[in-house]
């Protein structure tokens, strides 16, 4: 597991948005983000799923999240621009942007994956993840110490067969990340990992491993050093890394 301890107060004051913040991952994040002083909008396509992280982080006595039912699949571009200048409006900056939400998609061979399938991952993982890269960047570069994650994956370090549309797409992923943290390297307050969760406890493992007995994996919360380590002051100056929470 990945080595860090955070300060109770690592994010107090800090304004983070979670990907896919219904459950799993997101999830865990945004709970261990509230626990550690931030405010964090939970943005998902699920209301219920956010409404019921919304409440749990309210009652455990954190800063009051917001709910963002948000679709990353149908998302038109006007959309992301309100969804920026809401944003601005409410908090007037962003510290953080966690990319956590994916679709697995069929695990198949490449000759036998259908076109409208790995559009589909890929608008998901890719598309949707530049559209709010690009659009929320001016809102981060506004904080003092911004923090944009990546998720990535083994398969999109090295390609391994039948994981298709999926491992593609976190190829492209770790090249955005690369892209970015580039771009604002010495330029902007504003740096760019990514992580690679490993075997997690999530509905998404048992998907892609159904024989799996999950209880082997770690659960999302024993995976979140490494999320609180890249979105808070510790790491200053690490960008364009690629880290494994495990």
């Amino acid at each position: 597991m990945f080595d860090y301890s955070a300060r109770p107060d690592l994010l107090e004051g800090r304004v983070i948005l979670v990907t896919g913040a219904g459950r799993g991952i997101g999830a865990a994040a945004a709970k261990a983000y509230a626990a550690h002083g931030a405010t964090v909008l939970l943005l998902g396509k699920t209301e219920a799923n956010l409404t019921q992280v919304y409440d749990e982080i309210e009652a455990a006595g954190h800063p009051q999240p917001a709910v963002i039912p948000f679709n990353l699949e149908t998302a038109l571009p006007h959309q992301y621009d309100e969804l920026a200048a809401m944003i601005e409006t409410e908090f007037g900056h962003l510290d953080g942007l966690l990319h956590n939400a994916s679709i697995i998609g069929p695990r198949t061979p490449l000759e036998q994956l259908s076109g409208e399938n790995f559009m589909r991952v890929m608008q998901v993982n890719v598309n949707a993840m530049f559209m709010l890269t690009s659009t929320l960047l001016p809102l981060l570069k506004l904080s003092k110490d911004a923090s944009v994650v990546f998720t990535s994956s083994s398969v999109g370090r090295k390609g391994r067969a039948y994981w298709g549309a999926y491992g593609v797409s976190k190829f492209a992923t770790e090249g955005l990340m690369q892209t970015l943290a580039d771009e604002v390297d010495t330029v902007a307050p504003v740096r760019s990992n990514s992580i690679n969760p490993g075997a997690t406890r999530t509905s998404m493992r048992a998907q892609a491993y159904p024989g799996e007995n999950p209880l082997n994996n770690p659960t999302p919360e024993e995976i979140m050093p490494v999320y609180l380590y890249l979105m808070g002051p510790d790491s200053q100056g690490v960008n364009g890394q690629a880290l494994n929470a495990q």
